[in-house]
């Protein structure tokens, strides 16, 4: 009986083209050998299973090929090479430090570094998980890393190139080595297949790779798990039920469930997986990453992203045109939260199930929502000069004089009318107070108490946004607009900051019909700009004139220069008496 050799060890890469995912790091080590730039010491440091060790065997049978290929490539029929592939030659030594890490191991190797090569140009030590050596080895080791004999080349190889001191860091060029895509593992299992006369579906093949996470020696390995269990024939199935893992089905079913609001086929399938012996926490990982990677799907852009197989990357393009984005941001949120508070929880499978409900209401709360907002729509409301005074029951147009009046109603229902009465409803109430900048003689300057308003019935403060419609002409007078503008503050019930933006300063006219408001910063200049259109309006109405403009401009105060410092006051006493700086300067004096 023939005896077997595992996939990882059989089909062990030999040259550097046959190693996987590695493009960048073999090609700089055949350029390195090929215009002879070879260092004295390399760290190759990644995830496992990714060709490390593999790369520095490659490389140390290449620089000592005595009959390099074209494409600097080990010939494997030179004595170097052949001894080389029969483990017998006396050029390369390994070295695993997980085992051989104390300062005693490591002077072994420094007295044999010594020893020149019988065959070839060069002596390489290859030493495996060189981060488990000690503290005093790396010391030890210090020396002769940095300065070997000519014909030694050192090659670490280590997963954590943090745990190595930088001393050691500093003395090598660092190679670091990245996890194999899913599309290169793939590629390579495949060959081995048909090499194996083993037939597989590519899908099956798509999740051993994933299930590999990057690592070569594991995807092989899983490989001849699955040819173990189901022969040279090996179908997707056979490979999800020997791994356990979760059928991409599932996912595809259940996010259709959740468009189409189905609460109880969701549950029932959650109870069948979980009969099935999978991890609840699994799945709801599997299943937020199943939503990120329809999120991936929906732009062409990036479906590039999608490690699966053609067919399974078809399924989720079909699934993404179905999916509104805000369904998927809002998935991926309640399954982080739930993949967050699983551990915390006393009733895991309740957590899950709250979380599928949640998803399955989605699509049918936005519905709701759209409802609602197109009711919303249906109550058009009346503009008048560019400002929204409220939602029409019925025009009401009554002739008094020169204004017409609008009766109106407010979003709660309650009909306002010209005279400012309420009925069958609540009034609309006043903005939030905030401090003024202004200071208090300015406010006592304003001709309008605090206490004068707060004396107002709560009432009045309901008053409509009524605004009206004014055809006369007549002229502006100084003393009107100031007594017009304290009556609007009082019958609008305004909060003290706008009742100082307005009538702290005192108004101009300019020409026949507009009117100067004066404030004394960009604040207050913006608390009037937000009542600007309601004051106008209530000034055509009170003053009787349609063709009012209300403007606005800040007064430009001249303060004197403080004096904060010594220095400043001096100053300030030179301009006045340049003598003082001539005494200063003469006596050489100073302030203190």
């Amino acid at each position: 009986m023939e005896n077997y050799i595992v996939s990882a060890r059989k089909y062990r890469p030999s040259i550097f083209s046959s190693v996987v995912g590695q493009q960048s790091i073999t090609v700089t080590l055949k350029n390195a050998i090929k215009n002879n730039h070879l260092a004295h010491a390399y760290l190759f440091c990644g995830p496992r299973g990714v060709g490390k060790t593999s790369c520095a065997r490659i490389f140390a049978k290449t620089i000592n090929c005595s009959n390099i290929s074209s494409d600097f490539e080990a010939c494997d029929t030179c004595e170097s090479c052949v001894a080389f592939n029969e483990n017998r030659s006396y050029n390369i030594h390994e070295l695993d430090a997980a085992s051989n890490n104390s300062v005693e191991d490591i002077r072994s190797l420094i007295d044999q570094v010594r020893i020149p090569p019988q065959i070839g140009s060069y002596s390489i030590y290859i030493i495996d998980e060189v981060h488990m050596l000690s503290a005093s080895a790396f010391n030890a080791f210090l020396k002769t890393l940095e300065e070997p004999p000519a014909h030694a080349i050192f090659v670490l190889a280590t997963t954590e190139k943090h745990k190595i001191l930088p001393t050691i860091l500093s003395r090598c060029q660092i190679f670091d080595f990245n996890r194999i895509k899913v599309e290169d593992s793939v590629k390579h299992l495949k060959e081995i297949a048909e090499k194996e006369s083993v037939v597989i579906e590519e899908e099956g093949l798509n999740v051993i790779a994933q299930k590999a996470d990057g690592a070569m020696r594991d995807a092989l390995s899983i490989f001849d798990q699955i040819v173990s269990f189901s022969g040279k024939e090996i179908s997707f199935e056979s490979v999800i039920q020997n791994l356990n893992v979760l059928d991409y089905d599932y996912y595809f079913k259940m996010v259709d469930a959740f468009l189409d609001g189905k609460v109880s086929d969701v549950l029932l399938m959650l109870n069948e997986i979980l009969e099935k012996g999978f991890d609840g926490h699994h799945f709801v990982a599997g299943l937020s990453a199943h939503i990120r990677d329809v999120l991936v799907g929906k732009d062409p852009a990036t479906v590039q992203l999608l490690e699966v197989s053609d067919s399974v990357k078809q399924k989720y393009i079909e699934q993404s045109k179905k999916c509104p984005l805000d369904f998927l941001y809002e998935a991926l949120k309640i399954l982080n939260q739930c993949d967050i508070g699983f551990k915390a929880s006393q009733n895991q499978r309740l957590l899950i199930e709250l979380s599928l409900i949640q998803l399955s209401q989605i699509i049918e709360l936005k519905k709701k929502g759209l409802e609602l907002n197109l009711n919303k729509k249906k109550i058009q409301k009346i503009i008048v000069d560019g400002e929204a005074i409220g939602t029409v029951v019925k025009p009401v147009v009554t002739h008094n004089s020169n204004v017409q009046t609008i009766q109106t109603v407010n979003d709660t229902g309650g009909v306002y009318n010209g005279n400012k009465e309420k009925s069958n409803g609540v009034g609309v109430a006043s903005k939030s107070n905030f401090a003024s900048s202004v200071s208090i003689k300015q406010a006592l300057n304003s001709g309008i108490s605090r206490t004068n308003i707060a004396s107002k019935p709560k009432d009045k403060k309901a008053v409509s946004t009524i605004e009206s419609i004014v055809t006369g002409s007549e002229p502006i007078t100084q003393e009107k607009l100031e007594a017009k503008l304290k009556e609007y503050i009082i019958v609008k019930g305004k909060s003290d900051r706008i009742r100082l933006a307005i009538t702290v300063n005192k108004p101009k006219i300019v020409g026949d019909d507009c009117v100067v408001l004066m404030v004394s910063n960009p604040l207050q200049e913006d608390d009037v700009v937000s009542v600007k259109n309601e004051v106008r309006n209530y000034l055509r109405k009170e003053l009787n004139n349609s063709d009012i403009q209300i403007e606005t401009e800040i007064i430009q105060i001249k303060t004197a220069k403080r004096m904060y410092t010594d220095s400043d006051r001096f100053n300030y006493l030179c301009e006045k008496n340049p003598a003082l700086g001539l005494l200063k300067q003469k006596f050489s004096l100073d302030f203190e």
